[in-house]
């Protein structure tokens, strides 16, 4: 049911308000349902502060709940907005304050079966490359000998591939690694860590590299679409672009607790479409009677890679690329909460 009711999404209108948005971002498929209910044990998910973080725990205690598991959740970040903390208590999930740098504060991190790591640094990183690499790099070191006895998931990014010809489609896992910037560089680091334990330890990871989680508070069709709607030229040098709606993505990171392998296993998070800058601008220039202006020229290349040989295992998208341009309009006409965040999605070079 949880199914035809996010399909059912894509015939609606954009939620009219944030307590709205999150309530849809954070319904659980039925796959997802069903996979609580084989779960138990704790499932301690960390760095739940950032941008998925709290829609996707609320999604495993909603399919906790739903699914009758036994399962424990805990949602652990610095929780430097309190404002997130008391949403998640709200939402009757269990909240620890831990910085996974300290290790005095890791030591007191609750035991686990299951593991799911959001945490990471991407923007800003020109400015502190020291906390870029330590987050990236030495968090993952800290989190697999403390849980080296448990299943992790955890979030790496597609760009640890570089950029590649449009026309092949995008890169997919067995694909060489070319990451350009310090950013991509620090999570391939991040990835050899896990990697590393995986192999030495036999601790069980799935690594997952997502390309562009989308809502309607922050993400790359929000981006390009208030630029639209705003009247500024749409930069084309990134010219195509993968993109998946987070409330999927939710759901995609949360069933790949169970694709944690020895040795460390990579999943390819995304949407199915190659997605045109210059069409989804002149799509959004369509359907709200705005001149769309552009700068730049599309280069033969872009950071793109494929999914859809996973969507068996981690579920395919609900809502459609469609119903997230349309909503993405809706949001911003009315005047929708922002998260003040751009994604960067124009940037060629690394350097975010």
């Amino acid at each position: 049911m949880s199914n035809q009711k996010l399909r059912a999404l894509n015939r609606q209108d954009a939620p009219r308000s944030t307590e709205a948005l999150e309530q849809i971002l954070s319904i659980p498929s039925d796959e997802v349902i069903e996979m609580f209910g084989r779960l138990t044990g704790h499932l301690v998910m960390l760095g739940v502060g950032g941008k998925m973080g709290p829609t996707m725990a609320r999604m495993a205690q909603r399919a906790i709940q739903a699914s009758g598991s036994g399962l424990q959740l805990t949602a652990v970040s610095r929780f430097s907005s309190p404002e997130i903390r008391s949403k998640l208590e709200a939402w009757g999930v269990a909240t620890h304050t831990c910085d996974l740098l300290d290790p005095a504060s890791v030591n007191d991190l609750p035991e686990a079966s299951h593991v799911l790591n959001l945490s990471g640094f991407k923007f800003g990183v020109a400015d502190n490359l020291g906390l870029t690499w330590a987050t990236n790099c030495e968090i993952p070191a800290v989190i697999c000998r403390k849980y080296s006895s448990s299943q992790i998931a955890a979030f790496s990014t597609g760009n640890v591939y570089g950029m590649v010809d449009v026309q092949a489609g995008g890169s997919l896992e067995e694909a060489e690694l070319n990451p350009d910037g310090e950013y991509a560089m620090a999570a391939l680091g991040r990835e050899r860590m896990y990697e590393y334990y995986a192999q030495a330890f036999g601790v069980s990871v799935a690594i997952l590299r997502l390309n562009y989680a989308t809502e309607l508070r922050y993400g790359v069709l929000i981006d390009i679409a208030s630029k639209v709607l705003s009247g500024e030229s749409v930069p084309l040098e990134m010219g195509y672009l993968n993109a998946v709606w987070l409330g999927d993505a939710n759901a995609m990171a949360l069933r790949c607790l169970e694709l944690a392998e020895v040795p460390a296993r990579a999943i390819n998070m995304t949407g199915p479409d190659v997605i045109s800058v210059r069409k989804m601008a002149e799509k959004v220039g369509q359907l709200s009677g705005k001149e769309v202006g552009f700068h730049g020229a599309e280069l033969p290349t872009a950071l793109l890679s494929q999914a859809v040989h996973n969507y068996p295992q981690i579920g395919a998208p609900q809502i459609t690329l469609e119903t997230m341009i349309r909503w993405s309009i809706q949001w911003l006409q009315q005047g929708g909460y922002s998260l003040g965040k751009p994604t960067k999605f124009q940037v060629t070079d690394g350097k975010f």
